[in-house]
C-alpha cells in the first residue's frame, strides 16, 4: 500500500509534466517539430545510454533506496524550471539538460520499481498488485492530464511543472516509510564483473522465446509512440485547433480507458488466457491509435472526438496489454536477474523509441504530420506479429515450474 501510495503520487505529477515540458518548449520558447524531437530524443539516448548498466546496478544493490534518490533527483532538476522562468532565464538547452538527466534517473527509478514489486508480494499476487499499480496510474492520468491543460493554460508550462517536483518529493517521503526488509544483496566478493552481469541479462533475453517475443513487441509499439510522441501535440494544436485545456481533458478520458483495462486484467486472463489477452490488447491498442491520423482537419469537434476514441479505445486495450505483460516477465524470471532482464527490454524499447522520435520529427518535416503518424501504426502491427509467431499466442496461464534464468554453468537457455 506504501508503494502505490508513492508511485500514484508520482505518476500525478508526471503526466502533468507530460504535457508541461513540450508546451513549454512549444508555447514560451516557439519549438517547432525538429525540438521536440530534440527534447524528447535527448530523454531516450539518456535511457539508452544507461540501462544496461542499471539493470546490473540494480540486482547489486537494494532497491528502495535507488527509488528514493531519483525522487529527489527529479524533484531538484525540475524545480529549476520554474524558478528559471520565474527570472525570465528559460531557454531550450536547459530544457534539453534538465530532459537528459532526469531521464536517467527515471531509467534507475522504473528498473528498480519494477524489480522491487517481486520482493513484497508474491508469484500469485503479481497480476493483482500489477493492475493496482496501473489502476492508479490511470486514475492520475485522468486527473493529472486534465489539470495540466488547465494549468499551462492558467499559469504557463513552467508553473505547472513546479507541481511534478513536489510530487517527487511526496514521492520518496512515502516510499522512506515502506519498512519491509528487501533480500540481502550478492556479497561485493561474490559479484561478477558488470560486462558480464549485463551479458547475462541479454543472454536470458535472447535464449527465452517469449521473453524474445516481449521485447520484439514492445519494442515495436515504442516505435509507434516514437513518433506518435513527436507529432501528437502539434498535429492537436496545428491541424486539429485545439488548445492546451481540451488537449489535457482528452488525455484524461485515456486515464479511463486504463482505469478500464487496468481493473478488467484479471478477469480477462481468466476468461481467455495470457496469450489471447496480450493479442487482444494488442489489436485493441493498434487500431485505437490508427484513429488519430484519420481525425479531420477543420472540423474541432469531429477531430475531438476521434482523439477521445482513441484513448477510450487504444488506451484500454494497451494497458491490459502491459499489466499482462508485466506480470507475465515477473513471474518467470528470477528475481536474481530480473534488473537486467527488465534493463534489456527496456534498453532495447528505448533505441526504437529513439529511432521513432527521431524519424517522427523526420518525416513530419518531409511527409506532414498526418502522414508521420499513419506510418507509426504500422509498429502496432509489427508488435501483434511478433506475438503470433511466439509461445504466448497458446499460453493459457504460467505453470508453477516454467520459469527463465542463466543456469550456474552458463548452459544453453532453454524453456
Amino acid at each position: 500500500m506504501r508503494l502505490w501510495s508513492a508511485t500514484t503520487i508520482s505518476y500525478f505529477g508526471s503526466f502533468i509534466t507530460r504535457t508541461a515540458l513540450p508546451f513549454a518548449a512549444i508555447l514560451v520558447l516557439g519549438a517547432g517539430p525538429l525540438e521536440i524531437s530534440a527534447l524528447r530524443g535527448l530523454e531516450l539516448v539518456a535511457g539508452l545510454l544507461v540501462g544496461l548498466f542499471a539493470g546490473a546496478w540494480v540486482d547489486r544493490l537494494r532497491r528502495k533506496p535507488i527509488m528514493v534518490g531519483a525522487d529527489l533527483g527529479r524533484a531538484i532538476l525540475l524545480g529549476s524550471i520554474p524558478v528559471a522562468a520565474v527570472v525570465g532565464a528559460l531557454a531550450m538547452p536547459q530544457l534539453l539538460v534538465v530532459a537528459f538527466i532526469a531521464a536517467v534517473l527515471t531509467t534507475f527509478f522504473d528498473i528498480a520499481s519494477t524489480t522491487y514489486l517481486p520482493t513484497l508480494v508474491s508469484r500469485a499476487q503479481l497480476l493483482p498488485a500489477n493492475s493496482a499499480l496501473t489502476a492508479s496510474s490511470s486514475a492520475a492520468e485522468m486527473t493529472g492530464f486534465g489539470i495540466s491543460g488547465f494549468l499551462i493554460q492558467v499559469f504557463t508550462a513552467p508553473i505547472a511543472i513546479a507541481v511534478d517536483a513536489a510530487s517527487f518529493l511526496a514521492s520518496a517521503l512515502a516510499l522512506g516509510t515502506i519498512r519491509q526488509a528487501e533480500p540481502e544483496p550478492p556479497a561485493v566478493v561474490d559479484r561478477e564483473p558488470v560486462a558480464r552481469e549485463i551479458r547475462d541479462g541479454l543472454r536470458v533475453v535472447l535464449g527465452s522465446p517469449t521473453l524474445r517475443a516481449i521485447a520484439g513487441a514492445h519494442g515495436a509499439t515504442h516505435l509507434l509512440w516514437g513518433i506518435f510522441g513527436t507529432v501528437y501535440l502539434l498535429f492537436a494544436t496545428r491541424d486539429l485547433a485545439l488548445g492546451p485545456a481540451a488537449i489535457g481533458i482528452i488525455a484524461g478520458v485515456g486515464g479511463a480507458g486504463s482505469f478500464l483495462g487496468a481493473a478488467l486484467a484479471g478477469r480477462v486472463v481468466a476468461r481467455f488466457g495470457i496469450g489471447r489477452t496480450m493479442l487482444l490488447g494488442m489489436v485493441g491498442f493498434t487500431v485505437g491509435n490508427a484513429l488519430i491520423p484519420l481525425a479531420p482537419s477543420g472540423a474541432v469537434v469531429v477531430g475531438a472526438a476521434f482523439l477521445v476514441a482513441q484513448q477510450l479505445i487504444g488506451d484500454s486495450a494497451g494497458t491490459l496489454y502491459d499489466v499482462v505483460e508485466t506480470s507475465l516477465t515477473q513471474s518467470v524470471v528470477a528475481p536474481r536477474i530480473l534488473g537486467r532482464v527488465n534493463a534489456s527490454i527496456s534498453t532495447y524499447t528505448t533505441l526504437l523509441s529513439l529511432i521513432g522520435t527521431i524519424g517522427g520529427g523526420i518525416l513530419a518535416e518531409v511527409l506532414g504530420l498526418r502522414q508521420a503518424m499513419a506510418i507509426g501504426v504500422l509498429g502496432g502491427v509489427a508488435a501483434f506479429a511478433f506475438l503470433w509467431f511466439s509461445p504466448i499466442r497458446t499460453m493459457r496461464g504460467v505453470p508453477a515450474d516454467f520459469s527463465v534464468a542463466p543456469s550456474p554453468d552458463d548452459a544453453p537457455l532453454t524453456e
